[in-house]
C-alpha cells in the first residue's frame, strides 16, 4: 500500500469511521499476512457511505479480488439488490465467495470469473455504483462499458486515482497542473502504463460533461465521478 494519507492520519479516519465487523477484520488480516493491495477501511467506509448516500440497488464492480470492497457496499444494499462481482483468480473470487457468505450477503452477490469488460456486455443497466480497480491502462475501456448503464445521481467510482506502487505521481501532478493552464491534457511518452492509463481516465472523466468528478485522499486516491445529466 501507498497510503495518500499519514499513517497518523489514517489511523483518525478509521477511529471517527464506522467500525468493521469480525468478518471485514479477518479480511484485513488477510490482506495484511498475503500482501494482497486491498483498499482498506478507510476506503471501504467510504464506499458503503456514498452507496448509501445514492440509494443503491445495483453495484457493478471491475475487479473484486477477495471481495473486500464488495463486502462494504453490500451492507448498504437492500435485500433485492445486487453487486457484481468480477475477478481473473479463481482462488481469489471463491475466497470473496466465502466472506460474502460469512457476511450473510450471498443473497445479494453475483460472482463472475473473467474479463470484468466481458462481463459487463452480459448485464443491462442500471448501475448505481460501478468501481473499477483493476489493470489501470484499462480504466477508460471500463469507463466506456459502464458510462450508458449509468443513471442520473449514479457514481462511477475509480481507485488508485492518485498513487500505487507503480504511478508516478509527480508526472501525474505536473499532467493534471499542465490541463488547468492549458486546458489541454499532454501525457509524455515516458510515464509508465500506469501513470498513463490513470491520467487519461482522469481526462476521459473530467472532460465529460454529463459527470462531476472530485478525487478524494483517501487510501490510494479514489476519484468519483458523478453523473449529473
Amino acid at each position: 500500500m501507498t497510503d495518500v494519507l499519514s499513517e497518523e492520519m489514517a489511523r483518525f479516519v478509521r477511529a471517527v469511521g464506522p467500525e468493521p465487523g469480525e468478518t471485514l477484520r479477518e479480511m484485513d488480516e488477510y490482506a495484511e499476512s498475503a500482501g494482497f493491495p486491498h483498499v482498506g477501511p478507510e476506503v471501504g467506509g467510504f464506499l458503503r457511505f456514498l452507496a448509501r448516500v445514492v440509494g443503491a440497488e445495483r453495484i457493478f464492480e471491475f475487479g473484486s479480488g477477495y471481495g473486500y470492497s464488495a463486502y462494504w457496499f453490500a451492507d448498504a444494499l437492500p435485500e433485492t439488490g445486487e453487486i457484481v462481482l468480477t475477478e481473473v483468480d479463481e482462488d481469489e473470487l471463491e475466497l470473496a465467495r466465502e466472506y460474502m457468505a460469512a457476511g450473510g450477503y450471498d443473497g445479494v452477490a453475483r460472482y463472475e470469473l473473467g474479463d470484468a469488460l466481458e462481463t459487463i456486455e452480459g448485464y443491462a443497466g442500471p448501475f448505481d455504483v460501478a468501481l473499477i480497480d483493476h489493470q489501470k491502462h484499462r480504466y477508460v475501456d471500463a469507463f466506456e462499458a459502464v458510462r450508458p448503464k449509468i443513471p442520473v445521481g449514479g457514481v462511477v467510482v475509480a481507485d488508485n486515482a492518485i498513487t500505487a506502487g507503480p504511478i508516478e505521481f509527480e508526472t501525474l501532478l505536473e499532467v493534471v497542473e499542465a490541463n488547468d493552464e492549458r486546458g489541454e491534457w499532454t501525457i509524455p511518452d515516458s510515464a509508465n502504463e500506469h501513470t498513463r492509463g490513470i491520467a487519461a481516465y482522469l481526462e476521459r472523466v473530467t472532460g465529460d460533461s454529463s459527470f462531476e468528478t472530485v478525487v478524494l485522499p483517501l487510501g490510494e486516491g479514489i476519484a468519483i465521478s458523478y453523473r449529473v445529466e
